[in-house]
């Protein structure tokens, strides 16, 4: 689930990487705070972009300022001092990986160790913010329903990933939270568990582990399913997706600057839903279809 909320980098301005990499910086104290610091380690960009976002909504100015800390301990560097909205998010991290972790022990993949790292903060989240803690584990537990009655329907599939972020950001945003804002947040959620899919194909039909999109076109490959007219479906499916999103945006105020959530939003998730559709699999010696794959977030 981790990974896929990007920045545009060719048309990312430097004050916004400058910022995001400080946004980022302070979700990781925030995380420290709340959790411990070995709960860090599960720290994403896709929770900074929450982070950027929600602070500029709530209309909340953060105070950045060159700090040192455990990873940066000779060189300071530019770092977001740490809020309430830093720390609900932090919490929020450190359970979301801590059930990655263990749906990753449930699927027989390697993920017991890398959890324990997480084990203790968790148990403090859960404890300081149980109704951030309620929101995770009903919302996966649903998802585990809708995927174990193996639906076929992209949108059933993705509801409950949806509605998690969409609820969370209720919570978050409080007296600032509109109808607008839940459906920007319930529309990014559903991208974020449709492009995982679309990502996972191949390695979902050789595991034969659920996938919606093998259920509903029953393609042999990922190659196979962008092909012909149900490739046609499945990109129709995000545009309609990013169509959602530059509505939902249209009715929000932004307190700040808004370039950098533009970015992400507006070209960062088509150009991460482009390069993943070109993303081969294959994975024949000296392939050359993959175009300037991205990595993934990094600690």
């Amino acid at each position: 689930m981790f990974g896929y909320v990007r920045t545009d980098v060719p048309y990312l301005y430097i004050k916004d990487d400058r910022l995001y990499k400080a946004m980022y910086c302070g979700v990781c104290k925030g995380i420290a705070q709340v959790a411990g610091h070995s709960a860090r380690m599960g720290l994403s960009y896709d929770v900074t972009f929450l982070s950027v976002i929600m602070h500029n909504i709530r209309g909340e100015d953060v105070k950045i300022e060159k700090q040192h800390c455990l990873t940066h301990c000779i060189r300071s560097k530019e770092m977001a001092e740490v809020d309430e909205l830093t720390r609900r998010l932090g919490a929020l991290n450190t359970l979301l990986v801590y059930y990655k972790y263990t749906d990753d022990i449930a699927d027989g993949d390697h993920g017991r160790g890398k959890r324990l790292w997480f084990k203790q903060g968790f148990k403090r989240v859960s404890k300081k913010y149980p109704e951030i803690a309620r929101i995770v584990k009903d919302n996966l537990a649903r998802q585990e329903q809708v995927e174990k009655s193996q639906t076929d329907s992209l949108d059933r599939a993705a509801d409950a990933t949806a509605e998690m972020l969409a609820e969370f950001s209720d919570y978050a945003l409080e007296d600032k939270a509109t109808q607008a804002t839940r459906n920007l947040f319930y529309a990014l959620g559903k991208w974020i568990y449709l492009i995982d899919a679309l990502d996972d194909y191949d390695k979902d039909v050789k595991k034969g582990a659920y996938n919606p999109f093998y259920l509903a076109y029953k393609a042999e490959s990922k190659a196979h399913l962008l092909a012909g007219e149900q490739g046609e479906e499945v990109r129709y499916a995000f545009h309609a997706l990013f169509f959602d999103i530059r509505e939902s945006l249209s009715q929000i105020t932004f307190r700040f600057n808004r370039d950098l959530q533009d970015n992400i939003l507006l070209r960062g998730l088509p150009a991460t839903t482009k390069q993943i559709m070109e993303k081969c699999n294959c994975k024949r010696k000296g392939c050359k279809r993959d175009k300037n794959p991205q990595m993934k977030d990094t600690k």
